[in-house]
């Protein structure tokens, strides 16, 4: 029997994801809505396009929970979207409410699933999913690092005309302007980009991916990014239901490990069949310490605006 997958939120993030996964065969899935036939019917067109994809994966829409009973994971993409100018500081007191309820909904009928929270500002919003579920620490995960490190491999890559094949990067830290990608760890063919690239190119690459989500909102006008974000959900996605123990970076409920306590901080992780395996701590500079920190501190003033 294939595992089960939940997505709450119908918008652009959550029907991309619900895409990836299905072509992938990697879960029968749910979307989740409260706009009554959007999920129905997003849910309908990528089941009739399954056939040509030669998957068997089940898409179903709801407009309530019931049929998310008993999943495997439960992403949480529901939410405002960023408009124009603003901030993801300024969606938390919107956006704790649906997520909170959301939390809610969902844990009642799949008391042993694992929730990834995808909704901005994603940190804080990590921090609601868990105070409302009750979870231990490996079951609730935030989608960021993944995204992140992925913009920071394009931009390398297209810097230096090599195929993003070639190209890994981390990226650390809060999601949002004060992420922390670290140049040292990022490789083009095991050659660190350190070696590749000068200085002020690469404090350019590391600005650009740092305002990557806002770049995107700026060009759009209207809503924010989907395709990347679909994709880097379905990485650890796929990563938790085959049981890969990959190290990817997520935000992850830190109790001492960076120095870092009680805040949702992207790290290093190794993700398996039950989450949240370990977090990988990696050996950092005093700049890139320090960055981090910076970045949690911004983690911190957000989880206190939470109602």
């Amino acid at each position: 029997m294939r595992k089960k997958v939940t997505i709450v939120g119908a918008g652009n993030v959550g029907a991309t994801t619900a895409h990836w996964l299905a072509a992938k065969e990697l879960a029968d899935i749910v979307l989740v809505d409260v706009i009554e036939g959007v999920p129905q019917g997003k849910a309908l067109d990528l089941l009739e396009a399954l056939p040509v994809e030669r998957s068997d994966s089940s898409v179903v829409g709801s407009n309530d929970y019931e049929a998310t009973s008993n999943s495997d994971i439960v992403v949480i993409t529901a939410g405002f979207p960023r408009k124009p100018g603003m901030s993801r500081d300024d969606l938390v007191r919107a956006n704790a409410e649906i997520v909170g309820t959301a939390t809610r909904e969902a844990v009642k009928r799949s008391p042993d699933c694992i929730l990834i929270v995808v909704t901005n500002p994603l940190d804080a919003m990590c921090e609601v999913a868990r105070r409302i579920s009750g979870f231990p620490r490996e079951r609730v995960l935030g989608m960021a690092g993944v995204l992140d490190s992925a913009r920071f491999c394009t931009f390398v890559a297209m810097e230096l005309g090599v195929s993003v094949d070639n190209v890994h990067a981390f990226v650390l830290g809060g999601h949002g302007d004060q992420m922390v990608p670290l140049p040292r760890y990022s490789t083009v063919a095991g050659i660190p980009i350190t070696e590749l690239l000068d200085e002020a190119t690469i404090a350019r690459l590391v600005e650009r991916t740092a305002k990557g989500g806002g770049e995107i909102v700026n060009l759009l006008k209207a809503g924010s990014a989907y395709y990347a974000p679909g994709r880097a959900i379905t990485e650890m996605v796929d990563a938790i239901l085959k049981d890969k123990h990959k190290i990817l970076p997520c935000a992850a409920y830190l109790q001492g490990e960076y120095g870092i306590k009680d805040l949702f901080v992207g790290v290093p992780c190794r993700l398996g069949s039950g989450g949240l395996e370990k977090i990988v701590e990696i050996k950092l500079t005093t700049a890139e310490s320090a960055a981090l920190h910076a970045s949690a501190e911004a983690v911190a003033a957000l989880v206190k605006a939470l109602p």
